[in-house]
């Protein structure tokens, strides 16, 4: 399902940061805060801006709340505000929910009352840098499940001129190479008889352990 418009509850600097990046992506995006300066700071940026407390149902239903494809809470500072307001867009219809977590503890609660996405981008990003700081081929690293995960990797000299046949990752690892970054431009779903060279980046994807082997062995 695609979405169109957006309604972000709460403008810190998590909130913010989505909220300029959907708008450069080109959507729509209205912007709720209690705070006046966050507001006024992002009513330049964002489609619209309003000071509203989103846990007041009123107030959610006053500014149409409703009517938006998808409501991110933001807000992190406050957990029981984060809780009523994923409680209110629920209830009010908006088609998908995603709402920041704090703690373990919160996240949970989150999950009970249906939002459709918990977010933990403290934690994401510290498992991030740390798999970043062990591994220097390591560009990026995204968990898709707890068991599967997709990672942008460094092709090392080791590499370099070998087509992806030679370094045949599924069949010695169980991870597939779903696509190159080249200078030039991408390959989305490169073909045995494409060459890595030593600039490339390749994404790769599978369990946590088959791209740990793979990282491993061109570590080396």
């Amino acid at each position: 399902m695609k979405f169109n418009q957006f309604v972000i509850i709460g403008l810190g600097r998590f909130g913010s940061s989505i909220g300029q990046e959907l708008i450069q992506l080109g959507y729509e995006v209205l912007g709720v805060d209690r705070d006046e300066e966050k507001v006024e700071e992002m009513s330049r940026v964002l489609t619209h801006a309003v000071v509203a407390d989103a846990t007041e149902e009123g107030v959610l239903r006053s500014i149409g709340a409703r009517n938006f494809d998808c409501g991110v809470v933001a807000i992190g500072d406050d957990i029981q505000a984060s809780i009523l307001a994923a409680i209110l867009l629920k209830e009010l219809g908006v088609k998908k929910v995603v709402a920041k977590a704090v703690s373990g503890l919160h996240g949970r609660v989150l999950e009970r009352i249906g939002v459709d996405r918990v977010i933990y981008p403290e934690r994401d990003m510290g498992i991030r840098l740390a798999h970043q700081l062990v591994s220097p081929n390591l560009l990026d690293y995204i968990e898709l499940s707890k068991q599967y995960t997709i990672a942008e990797l460094n092709v090392p000299g080791c590499l370099s001129g070998k087509t992806l046949s030679e370094v045949n990752p599924r069949g010695r690892y169980g991870c597939s190479i779903v696509a190159i970054n080249k200078p030039k431009g991408i390959i989305i779903a490169p073909t045995a008889t494409d060459v890595l060279a030593e600039r490339d980046v390749m994404v790769v994807i599978g369990t946590n352990q088959q791209i740990e082997s793979f990282q491993h062995s061109i570590g080396q």
